[in-house]
């Protein structure tokens, strides 16, 4: 009778173990992004006088919050490998809606309902023209944004509209703590962020929406509803650009059909810095708040570095091109 005794592996070094953290750290999606951020924090707080300041702390959190908003919708429509051109356009007729009903005498309440239910509509119809028709993301918005953008002049009759009534400024209100203004748009900007990490980390319709935009054919063999699931974004977005028109109020009380042009590009900047990936199927909403961030620094400091609009904007679209760049990089390595 023979005896065999079970061999044991011995325990890795510790040294191997801090290794092996250390480049599950390095690998995580938000490290770059938040990298990219105390870079860019750095090289402005050494290049200017101004931008290390509370006041200007304060107006970076201020000014994020419409546009992190926006880039919330953008991530769960990019996730899905689509793309929304019209996300600015859909928020700034938000807020014409909102504003000119109360101009003219209507109940504030109904007024915001309005407008978020405007946006909601026009979300619902970008996705039902992309599950329905199989329509390109790409297209659809593109042709969803000059639709939106003429109908707010249209109905602004090309002028803007101040905006008096407490309800619809209430997200511009606040608090200060240690000199810094923050203001309870920041706080509903922090809870929608965590409400949809917890959808998209913690439940069936977040695993759907990534299975759908990693591998849209196998996830519809799986029996996932591969079209509800992606309409379902777009509804979803829709009710975020609302509340981004609504933030937008508080933000600067006063609707112009001019206003956020820029805000799809820069929408989107957050969303790539962030680490998701336009190609679909990977990313997360911490990434896309610190990608919101990592905007706000870069148009602050380059403000205040006294350089022009215009070549903001090119800094911005160079940004984009490099870090999808990255991210096809990344990609076609992990595909080896």
């Amino acid at each position: 009778m023979t005896h065999t005794a079970a061999a044991t592996d011995p325990e890795p070094p510790a040294r191997v173990v801090r290794s092996e953290q250390l480049g599950r750290a390095i690998r995580n999606p938000v490290i770059g992004p938040l990298g990219a951020l105390v870079i860019a924090v750095v090289v402005f707080t050494l290049t200017t006088d101004t931008f290390a300041t509370v006041g200007n702390a304060s107006l970076i959190l201020q000014q994020s919050i419409v546009i992190g908003t926006l880039a919330l919708g953008q991530t769960l429509i990019i996730l899905t490998a689509g793309i929304d051109l019209a996300n600015g356009a859909i928020a700034v007729l938000g807020t014409i809606v909102m504003a000119k009903h109360v101009v003219g005498g209507g109940d504030p309440l109904t007024a915001l309902l309005l407008g978020i239910l405007i946006t909601v509509v026009l979300g619902t119809i970008s996705g039902l023209l992309v599950t329905r028709l199989g329509l390109p993301p790409f297209i659809v918005t593109l042709g969803m944004l000059t639709v939106t953008f003429a109908l707010a002049r249209l109905y602004a009759e090309s002028r803007s509209y101040p905006v008096q009534d407490g309800l619809l400024r209430f997200w511009g209100d606040g608090m200060t703590v240690g000199g810094v203004r923050i203001t309870w748009g920041t706080f509903l900007l922090l809870g929608i962020f965590a409400v949809f990490w917890f959808a998209l980390s913690r439940t069936a319709w977040g695993r759907h929406v990534y299975a759908v935009g990693n591998a849209p054919e196998a996830a519809r063999l799986t029996g996932i509803k591969t079209s509800r699931t992606v309409l379902s974004v777009y509804v979803a977005a829709g009710a975020l650009y609302g509340l981004a028109a609504w933030q937008a109020l508080g933000r600067i009380p006063n609707a112009d059909p001019n206003a956020y042009q820029m805000a799809n590009l820069d929408s989107i900047t957050a969303v790539v810095i962030g680490g998701t990936s336009l190609f679909g199927g990977r990313g997360s909403v911490v990434g896309t708040l610190i990608g919101t961030l990592v905007v706000g620094v870069l148009r602050s400091g380059l403000t205040q570095a006294g350089i022009d609009n215009l070549y903001q904007d090119v800094a911005t679209g160079v940004l984009v091109i490099v870090a999808v760049s990255l991210d096809q990089v990344s990609r076609r390595r992990a595909a080896r």
